[in-house]
């Protein structure tokens, strides 16, 4: 199992720090597409 999927399951249980984990790996993951998507298309 995934970080990701570990700290999405922990967010309907109320966990406060679930969030704050989240936004980090979801940043990384967006700055990669951003990064492949202005390699072949920029």
């Amino acid at each position: 199992m995934s970080d990701l999927t570990r700290i999405l399951e922990r967010v309907p249980q109320g966990d406060p720090k679930a969030a704050e984990e989240l936004l980090p790996l979801v940043y990384e993951e967006l700055r990669k597409l951003a990064a492949i998507r202005m390699a072949c298309c920029g």
